[in-house]
């Protein structure tokens, strides 16, 4: 991805960039799309009905990452209230996302994968939220 570059370009950040933030951006449109892959693999088990909340956790978790992704990009004037507010709702949606993954990753190597990208991007959240502490 190129983020980093992209954003270290930006007028107003003037060079000065949040590593962790970088980091974050990238793991929440790596989750979005994992949780989307993940969602469309459920709908094709056998056992889809048994998999309905992990579809929805998927999709949801899909959103909320993307939109968090969007807006943590977005670098002309301040909103870090609203900035922290999305990164806490992704780490948030990523933390049960990832847990019904896991609870199907033994029968389903796709929510094995997709519980894994979702720690990571709840990990990336925090450490996102922290780096922004005043």
């Amino acid at each position: 991805m190129l983020v980093r570059e992209m954003i270290g370009t930006h007028p107003d950040v003037k060079g000065s960039i949040n590593d962790a933030l970088i980091r974050c951006i990238e793991e929440c449109y790596s989750c979005a799309q994992t949780c989307t892959s993940c969602a469309d693999a459920c709908l094709a088990e056998d056992m889809v009905k048994e998999l309905r909340q992990c579809i929805r956790l998927n999709l949801d978790c899909a959103d909320i990452c993307a939109a968090a992704g969007s807006i943590a990009t977005r670098r002309t004037g301040s909103n870090e209230e609203l900035i922290r507010l999305t990164l806490q709702a992704c780490a948030t949606a990523c933390r049960l996302c990832g847990a019904e993954c896991d609870s199907h990753a033994s029968m389903h190597e796709h929510c094995r994968i997709c519980a894994e990208s979702c720690r990571r991007c709840e990990q990336a959240c925090q450490a996102a939220l922290q780096s922004m502490a005043a």
